[in-house]
């Protein structure tokens, strides 16, 4: 994947607005890695407003846990990089929410913190629309810290409108 540009983000991300307009929905967003760009985004589309319900950036443990939901032995046992966290961060911004559509991120965007189980640029994406049940994806993605930010608010988005 090439690393897409402010414009290209901001295309899809109009286009996603079009979409969850039409069906009347609304979005929430737990972000880790992506510190809330994929709320910024959203939020950059004029009449957001009608579709975008609130964001949620949980870096830390603690804050995963208190404002998703994510269980300890979760974050313990599979570690805040996997696809069991990014199901929970998923399930619980519904929960915390009025929103009908979630996606869901944490990976390891560097340049530092990566393994060999995990290296950087490791990222788990989880989509869910309320009343069914999640979706989470692994992808590499390469590059900078940018790079793979911005890699994953693409594909975040672009699974977001294929929900």
């Amino acid at each position: 994947m090439s690393v897409p540009t402010d414009e290209e983000l901001h295309v899809l991300a109009h286009r996603l607005g079009e979409r969850l307009r039409q069906g009347r929905d609304h979005l929430v967003t737990a972000e880790s890695c992506t510190g809330g760009w994929i709320a910024k985004c959203v939020t950059d589309i004029a009449g957001s407003s009608d579709w975008f319900d609130c964001g949620l950036a949980a870096y830390s443990y603690e804050a995963k846990q208190a404002l998703l939901g994510v269980r300890p032995q979760t974050l313990e046992t599979h570690g805040a990089v996997s696809r069991e966290t990014v199901i929970e961060m998923v399930s619980g911004a519904l929960v915390s929410s009025g929103a009908s559509v979630a996606v869901a991120v944490t990976g390891i965007a560097g340049p530092g913190g990566g393994s060999a189980d995990k290296p950087v640029g490791t990222v788990w994406i989880g989509w869910k629309r309320r009343g069914g049940y999640a979706r989470a994806e692994v992808f590499q993605f390469s590059g900078d810290r940018d790079a793979v930010r911005r890699q994953t608010v693409a594909t975040a988005l672009d699974g977001l409108e294929k929900l």
